[in-house]
């Protein structure tokens, strides 16, 4: 059935709620009202928008679903705004069910943000005075959240999961989230990336709640330099929190760190050194074009080349024999071992090629890449009333379409919309 124009034979629903969407774009609300089928008789026929694929930016369809009845009207018809297109069905893809793409890549490592919030205001992540941050109704609930987590390990084939931010220790109920997570079947191994600031509290609950490993991101040794980069002076509670972090058992403890260009590009050969005496592996990342600001310049970049050219004026590095699969970091045995040292290059030595993860936004947004120009709403799914099998699908093909690379060595590279601190690490 398909009307015309207006609704035809279908009455329209009370009333639809539209949600301006934080990147832009429209979104449904709760929309899952009660019409009136006239097809065969059926009285009661449910209204619905099934998730951002009810729409296209010309107008796409709404779904009317009753028994096995379906047709649909158009948003243009309905005098709705345009929102964000549909991710596309193409029917030559495999009837597999994990997260496969065109270029034999499976997702199998979901990231998931759990807030866009931070307590830290890193240079080269945000301005001094924070951002606007995201509402919280647009923010998925615990209950929200879990669901899409169970659909990826039980339906998708997730295998790992890593809580992430802004900062995740922000998160209220972070540890009931963890807890419920390490209660799915199969269990995914469950990491967490923070800053550390509160970590000492919560070292040991988070172990308890089911946190296997964790990453920490320090820059640097240096009080001084740590109130400069982060804007804050809490260089402490971050060394009380990698302490607290192998004490409760969540090895190996990783510290994440960026240096930066005439700031703490001295500190490589420090920061392995406190790494390799306190039992923590040290993973270096090149700084990546996902700041607030956009500016970003690879000319500025310490890249990993320069990073392994200082650490080898004091330690002997020899390649890491253990097979790195989807790992981003290159692992190097520092001085024979057992210690090693890792190099994150995303945009030197992009790694795409073997790239293993999903990442989904705090509010509900499905990205195929951290660098991605385009989202998939999931949160509108779960907000409309979609089946687990109808939102699984979508995530799908949100994944099939996944680009071969990153494209930062391209002309017309562009920055993503959202900064590091929406999307997630």
């Amino acid at each position: 059935m398909r009307a015309s124009r207006g609704l035809g034979a279908l009455r329209a629903p009370d009333s639809v709620t539209l949600t301006p969407r934080l990147a832009g774009g429209w979104t449904i609300g709760e929309f899952a009202r009660e019409g009136r089928g006239a097809d065969a008789g059926r009285r009661g026929a449910t209204v619905r928008v099934c998730g951002w694929r009810a729409f296209s930016q010309i107008g796409g369809r709404l779904e009317v679903t009753h028994g096995g009845y379906g047709g649909g009207v158009t948003a243009s018809e309905l005098g709705l705004p345009a929102v964000r297109q549909a991710t596309p069905r193409d029917p030559a893809r495999p009837a597999d069910a994990r997260l496969i793409d065109t270029f034999g890549r499976v997702a199998t490592d979901l990231r998931i943000s759990l807030t866009d919030r931070c307590n830290l205001r890193c240079s080269y992540c945000m301005p001094a005075e924070g951002l606007d941050w995201m509402p919280r109704d647009e923010q998925l609930t615990d209950d929200e959240l879990m669901r899409l987590i169970e659909i990826a390990v039980r339906d998708l084939g997730i295998a790992e999961l890593r809580f992430t931010g802004g900062e995740p220790l922000l998160r209220k109920g972070l540890e009931g989230l963890v807890t419920a997570s390490a209660a799915l079947e199969p269990r995914p191994d469950i990491s967490l990336t923070t800053n550390g600031i509160g970590l000492a509290r919560r070292a040991e609950s988070l172990a308890s709640a089911g946190v296997n490993r964790l990453n920490v991101s320090m820059d640097t040794l240096l009080q001084e330099r740590f109130a400069t980069i982060t804007r804050r002076d809490r260089l402490s509670d971050v060394l009380e929190g990698l302490a607290a972090a192998r004490a409760a058992g969540l090895g190996p403890v990783k510290i994440n760190t960026v240096l930066l260009r005439g700031l703490n590009d001295d500190e490589a050969v420090p920061l392995l050194r406190f790494a390799v005496e306190n039992g923590y592996e040290l993973r270096f990342i090149e700084q990546m074009p996902l700041d607030a600001q956009h500016g970003w310049e690879r000319t500025e970049m310490i890249t990993a080349g320069e990073i392994m050219e200082s650490l080898r004026t004091a330690f002997t590095l020899t390649p890491d024999p253990a097979e790195r699969g989807g790992a981003p970091a290159e692992r190097w045995v520092v001085d024979g071992g057992p210690a090693v040292v890792g190099v994150i290059a995303s945009v030197t030595r992009p790694f795409c090629g073997a790239c293993d993860r999903t990442r989904l936004t705090a509010d509900g947004q499905v990205r195929s890449c951290l660098f991605a120009r385009t989202e998939t709403d999931l949160r509108a799914m779960l907000r409309g009333g979609c089946t687990d099998a109808e939102i699984a699908e979508t995530w799908r093909h949100a994944m099939w379409g996944k680009l071969a690379g990153h494209g930062i060595d391209d002309p017309g590279f562009l920055q993503p919309d959202r900064p590091m601190s929406a999307i997630g690490g």
